[in-house]
């Protein structure tokens, strides 16, 4: 497995960081592309997709074939009070989680990376595909807030 990609996972969390610099609160909440979720609500759901995805490589690592269980995305964002959490906080906690966890993946030995784990959507996952995975995910989501940031008159 190419070891970069941990650096990568961990450098997500400052890419979050600079995306949002910046922005009010109003900024945060607004809906500048309608239809779609707020910069507020990416960021929270950044973070719990993240805190989800480390209980599931954790599970990956130390069980053996564990099921790991998917969640709705949408039912998050619209029943867990996304609008109440605090950014900086959310961005520190996704900080300090991605910089700890990178420390457990960089310990790992070589055969780890090919441990699997079956989710009950997505079928059998596989750990090193699974560092790939959410590392692209922050990706994705970065592009979206360039876009509400861009609308909203405050390009990066």
């Amino acid at each position: 497995m190419d070891r970069g990609i941990i650096d990568e996972y961990e450098k997500g969390s400052g890419k979050l960081r600079k995306a949002v610099a910046g922005l009010s609160r109003a900024d945060f909440l607004a809906f500048p592309v309608p239809g779609t979720w707020s910069i507020q609500q990416i960021v929270i759901h950044i973070l719990d997709s993240d805190l989800i995805w480390t209980d599931r490589a954790k599970r990956v690592i130390a069980e053996e074939n564990p099921t790991l269980i998917g969640y709705n995305e949408t039912k998050f964002a619209s029943s867990l009070h996304y609008d109440e959490y605090s950014i900086d906080d959310a961005i520190t906690i996704f900080e300090l989680n991605r910089k700890n966890f990178a420390k457990v993946l960089r310990k790992l030995p070589d055969a780890a990376f090919e441990r699997k784990g079956t989710h009950n959507e997505a079928g059998e996952l596989r750990l090193d595909k699974m560092i790939r995975s959410e590392t692209a995910h922050v990706e994705h989501h970065l592009k979206f807030i360039e876009q509400k940031r861009a609308k909203l008159g405050k390009p990066l």
